[in-house]
């Protein structure tokens, strides 16, 4: 078996960025919605990013074009990208909430008062949640010796005799279940039954605080409590302050450095997937062998990561997601070291960059491949920022119809990182192994309609889950979704380049499906708010066969009309001509393979060291 050891270097560096960005790409929007941001704000958030991340593609890319810089600012962007997300771990939680801890006798409740308090809210708790048992954790302060010997003798729990001894720790954290079914509300506080404790060890206990013991002492303890509860319609009354995330300072940090994150991230994608079709040359169908590495490296780490945040969290209402950006910026780490081994020149230079890919992008069947990154980038935008988010909702409303708040949430990020383990293994692994006798095979035209086919049952199927955990099959689709999408967009993007423009093209397509994800991320984050998740996936998933049927159609329009091949005049080299057709489907000719490679044609200018690569045209 030979091995190519100039690519090798390129194959790590796909490994490790993607290793560094999937334990943390998937997980920001529910990090945001842990911050207490709506799926609106996180929608708009969203649409932003990628317009941010188009005009960086277009812009480094034509940069790095115009004065060969493809490694130098490769390299940047990837240290920017990884400063970026290491920043979030640093913002701030919202200050804690202090409720009161009442335990008397059998009956024991917290209170909450709130000035957002009113009856038509608290209906709406109660209706929503009526059969469900809420669960809140408390940390609350131990100012005497006599309130742990009351949990050590009358909650059932000998764990915490020791306490009284000599180190008395100041505060006790434990979590308590609430029927919202015992509710009471009195004026502008709602007053929440305790029915049992649950400690760091998973016990279960009933709190018990006589009014006299032995030695007629009260045991009746009140305690001011930090408190943060697993419903969201009561940490939004808990949370007296303004509930305008765009005026919370909190939000706008998330912002900055999710944008610098998403452009050093855009950029390192555009440059990388030029730099690897310059270091295949003749053989851009070979992509997939190397961008399947990114997927072994994806794979691997969200996997991890999802249960590495579980085990960290373990009972705890808020997950802790420290742990994913410190692998985060280790891989990145690993990253720069293998970029910096990448034996790579630029070695042509468009004389008319904008001259050149002006022409191009006006050819029809190049303009309908355009839109059709659009379209799949819409949809793609609805499952990167909004498939988790709407699986942890469907275990939610799960939970409450059997009467528990809290059942598999300890693992939902390990359920996350199932799917991504799947997505990558089972899906873009072998799709990216596979893409190129799928395109040798269908042509780009027909792979076209097969990318839709598999994203609209995906979309579908994802409508009619009554568990998240049945989700897990459907990412097998993940492949045809997006495996197939993204060795079709890049090779064909790959192809149709002018020469010396090749990073400005990458640049581009990645750009217009970057508009296609901004676009879904914007109305997705509105309908999850609206329709809720069930109806809005069904809808995108119903749109993609929309779009299937309008392609096939156009695309049988432009061939019964004939073949259109744009003629690009370079006036710098005596009007000589060069055509650049697109990559051909199964009624005309294969991609380009190993025995029939692009002819490069050198054209020499008076006065001038410039060389010009030229394609033949795909008859």
């Amino acid at each position: 078996m030979h091995i190519h050891k100039k690519l090798i270097p390129l194959k790590a560096h796909y490994f490790f960025f993607n290793a560094a960005t999937g334990p943390v790409v998937p997980f920001m929007p529910t990090l945001g919605k842990q911050f207490g941001f709506s799926a609106g704000a996180i929608g708009l958030i969203y649409t932003c990013l990628p317009v941010f991340g188009m005009f960086a593609k277009t812009g480094f890319g034509a940069l790095a074009d115009r004065y060969k810089m493809q490694k130098s600012i490769f390299l940047f962007f990837q240290v920017l990208t990884a400063v970026a997300f290491f920043g979030i771990m640093f913002i701030p939680e919202k200050p804690a909430v202090h409720t009161e801890f009442e335990c008397g006798g059998h009956d024991s409740e917290f209170e909450l008062c709130s000035n957002n308090l009113n009856k038509q809210l608290e209906k709406e708790i109660f209706i929503k949640n009526q059969n469900t048992t809420m669960k809140c954790q408390l940390k609350c302060k131990m100012d005497d010796t006599t309130k742990w010997d009351t949990i050590c003798e009358y909650w059932n729990s000998t764990k915490y005799c020791e306490s009284t001894h000599t180190n008395v720790p100041h505060t006790f954290t434990f979590t308590t279940l609430s029927p919202i079914s015992l509710s009471v509300q009195l004026d502008s506080c709602v007053y929440y039954r305790v029915t049992q404790t649950q400690f760091s060890d998973d016990s279960m206990h009933t709190p018990f605080c006589p009014l006299k013991d032995d030695k007629n002492v009260s045991r009746h303890m009140s305690m001011d409590c930090e408190t943060t509860c697993d419903l969201q319609l009561v940490n939004e009354l808990l949370d007296a302050s303004d509930k305008n995330e765009f005026k919370d300072y909190k939000y706008w940090i998330f912002f900055v450095l999710l944008a610098l994150s998403w452009i050093g991230m855009a950029v390192v994608v555009s440059v990388g997937d030029a730099v690897c079709f310059e270091m295949l040359d003749s053989k851009p169908h070979l992509y997939g062998y190397q961008r399947l590495w990114g997927s072994i490296g994806w794979g691997l780490l969200a996997l991890s990561a999802g249960f590495l945040v579980d085990y960290i969290s373990h009972g705890a209402i808020k997950k802790n997601y420290s742990i994913v950006f410190y692998i985060m910026i280790i891989m990145v780490f690993f990253d720069v070291l293998s970029s910096l081994k990448l034996q790579y020149n630029q070695t042509t230079l468009s004389v008319s960059i904008l001259h050149d890919v002006g022409k191009l992008i006006t050819e029809i069947r190049v303009f309908v491949f355009l839109i059709w990154c659009v379209c799949i980038g819409m949809c793609t935008g609805l499952v990167w920022n909004f498939l988790f988010w709407y699986l942890e909702e469907l275990n939610e409303s799960r939970n409450k119809s059997m009467g528990y708040t809290q059942e598999n949430t300890d693992h939902m990020k390990t359920l996350e990182g199932l799917l991504m383990g799947i997505q990558c293994f089972g899906g873009e692994l072998p799709f990216f192994f596979l893409s190129s006798f799928i395109l040798k095979k269908l042509g780009h035209i027909n792979t076209m309609n097969l990318v839709l086919i598999g994203l609209g049952t995906r979309l579908i199927l994802y409508s009619t889950l009554t568990s998240p955990w049945f989700a897990l099959p459907v990412e097998l689709l993940h492949g045809l979704s997006y495996g197939v999408f993204y060795a079709t967009m890049a090779s064909y993007a790959s192809i149709v380049a002018p020469l010396g423009t090749e990073t400005t093209i990458q640049g581009l397509v990645s750009a217009v499906f970057e508009i296609g994800v901004a676009l879904g991320s914007l109305i997705a984050g509105k309908c999850l708010d609206v329709i809720g998740g069930a109806q809005t996936f069904r809808y995108f998933g119903i749109g993609c066969f929309v779009v299937l049927v309008i392609h096939i159609i156009v695309q049988m329009l432009i061939k019964r009309n004939g073949r259109y091949v744009p003629t690009i005049d370079d006036k710098d080299y005596n009007i000589v001509q060069a055509r650049y057709a697109t990559p051909p489907d199964t009624d005309t000719q294969h991609i380009i393979d190993d025995q029939q490679d692009i002819q490069l044609v050198e054209v020499n200018k008076s006065n001038s060291n410039h060389y010009h690569k030229l394609t033949d045209v795909f008859t």
